[in-house]
């Protein structure tokens, strides 16, 4: 009876490991979206043009994946030069103290212009520290996992994603059913910031008792460890990590069209309440989270380019459709448009880890898979709620659609042009 345990215990660890530590990660990065919507625009900025206010609060939404690359090269850095865990570990307790400070942070009301600077610096150092966990988290999983379970097991950090995503949304849906909107603005958003807090302790808790991956202690034996993996990735990896940026940017830009801007544009142009639109954005994260092991059964099945392939595709024709399914005021219609669209996020989201970890050699690694999750950041999510917005106002939801079809397609000749390096 012992050994089955001794076998099977470490795994489940690992997993658990992974998928805690995404969640945690996600939670405070998501509490943070939600927040640049219903609340920063009036207490963090000034409230003489609502419409900037608002906007200005969505580019500091979108700091933090400028800060992602940094956080990417530098945890990177560590986790191919001393290790997955220990970096694992610094990467968590760099964002979670960012998180709670933000909770506790004085309005413009109180403190001025010095409102907005140190939330700025606050959510950088937010995107500096999912720069270095995504990655590491990913590693933790496949390089533990079977040859013939690697999208399998690459698909439990990616379901941090939306848990982290219903337990943020969770928390703002169950605050505004039980303050007023005084109440709220006052001191109701900060509790998930500060009760973070108890999260991270768990997370920390968890990864300290991880051990080091066996890819890993192979590049140690056999001192293969790069001297600066971040020029490495860059001079001897270029063809890889453009394509793998680019093979991503569509992930990024469908969720933060599904969440952030449909939020924005749901409870402002379409007049639904915050209340009502919270329920059926949670409803969507279901099918989120249900596509996501679909996906990565399929990618071990068939293989994780050809799933991401179809994917993309479907997402192609989604965009289409985007400004009929989003115009209606039909709280049932509206459910079905952010249901299909989170299920098509699961689809691309659930393998994207694994084929990302796949393309990179494991002396770099850490620093490839991050640099390549990261950049997509940068060019398909930081400025998403804040371009989607502006075309919406200026040319209609039609175009915010368009904009989405093309960047798919963008996606889809990059997955094409990687189907020889992308391991299956």
């Amino acid at each position: 009876m012992s050994q089955p345990e001794t076998k099977t215990n470490p795994v489940r660890r690992i997993l658990m490991a992974s998928l805690i530590g995404t969640t945690i990660e996600f939670f405070d990065f998501y509490i943070f979206a939600t927040a640049a919507v219903l609340v920063f625009p009036t207490l963090f900025f000034s409230a003489a043009d609502p419409t900037s206010a608002t906007l200005e609060s969505l580019a500091t939404f979108a700091l933090a994946f400028f800060a992602r690359p940094l956080g990417a090269a530098l945890f990177g850095h560590f986790g191919d030069r001393k290790g997955r865990k220990a970096t694992l570990v610094a990467a968590l307790m760099t964002m979670g103290p960012c998180t709670v400070a933000i909770g506790l942070l004085p309005g413009y009301a109180s403190i001025g212009i010095a409102a907005p600077i140190l939330l700025a610096l606050f959510r950088f150092g937010q995107g500096l520290g999912l720069g270095g966990e995504w990655g590491g988290a990913v590693l933790l999983a496949t390089e533990n996992a079977p040859a013939n379970k690697k999208a399998w097991y690459g698909m439990f950090p990616q379901l941090g994603a939306p848990i982290g995503f219903l337990l943020s949304t969770g928390s703002f849906f169950i605050l505004s059913k039980t303050m007023d909107d005084t109440t709220f603005i006052q001191y109701g958003w900060r509790i998930p910031f500060i009760a973070s807090a108890l999260l991270v302790w768990l997370g920390l808790y968890v990864r300290l008792k991880i051990e080091e991956t066996p890819d890993f202690l192979k590049v140690i034996d056999q001192n293969e460890r790069s001297a600066i993996p971040v020029a490495d990735v860059f001079l001897k990896h270029t063809k890889v990590i453009v394509l793998g940026t680019l093979a991503t940017i569509t992930t990024f830009l469908l969720f933060y069209l599904m969440t952030v801007f449909t939020l924005s544009w749901g409870t402002s142009a379409l007049h639904y309440p915050k209340s009502t639109f919270l329920i059926i954005q949670m409803i969507s994260m279901l099918f989120f989270g249900l596509a996501i092991p679909l996906s990565a059964k399929l990618a071990d099945r068939y293989g994780r380019n050809k799933m991401l392939v179809v994917a993309t595709i479907c997402i192609m024709l989604f965009g289409l459709v985007f400004s009929s399914l989003f115009t209606t005021g039909s709280v049932m219609i509206t459910g079905v448009f952010l249901s299909l669209g989170m299920f098509l996020m699961g689809l691309t989201y659930g393998p994207i880890g694994t084929a990302l970890a796949g393309i990179f050699p494991a002396a770099v690694r850490y620093t490839g898979a991050s640099l390549a999750f990261t950049l997509a950041g940068i060019l398909g999510a930081s400025l998403t709620p804040y371009l989607a917005t502006t075309l919406a106002h200026n040319y209609g939801l039609s175009y915010v659609g368009y904009y989405l079809t093309i960047v798919s397609g963008l996606t889809l000749l990059a997955l094409l042009g990687a189907k020889k390096i992308m391991k299956e």
